[in-house]
């Protein structure tokens, strides 16, 4: 079996069928990554949700919001800049879960 393939996302309407109120929902909470009237352009608001995708690792989501930010005009060097952004900002979570990890041993009989 081959994980992750673009072709995978056919199954969507699928899910729709089987829970549709909560697809329904999705689908409306999705719709805030492609608005054009907030305060934040299309190309961040692509570029954020890139950087949510390296860091969640969802192959779906980097399929379709790597082709959304190249269209909102995001060019190579921004999402390579966007790659190193997310990861510094998980390796940052790691070292502060460090923290808290230290907390616990100590705490730990």
């Amino acid at each position: 079996m081959n994980y992750h393939e673009h072709a995978d996302l056919a199954l969507l309407p699928e899910l729709a069928k089987l829970a549709p109120a909560e697809f329904a929902g999705f689908v409306e909470l999705d719709k805030i990554v492609g608005r054009t009237d907030g305060a934040i352009p299309q190309k961040y608001r692509e570029l954020l949700a890139l950087a949510v995708a390296f860091t969640t690792q969802c192959p779906y989501c980097l399929d379709v919001h790597t082709a959304n930010a190249k269209r909102a005009g995001a060019t190579r060097e921004e999402v390579a800049e966007t790659v190193f952004i997310a990861a510094a900002l998980r390796a940052g979570a790691a070292v502060t879960h460090g923290t808290l990890a230290l907390k616990l041993f100590d705490a730990a009989r």
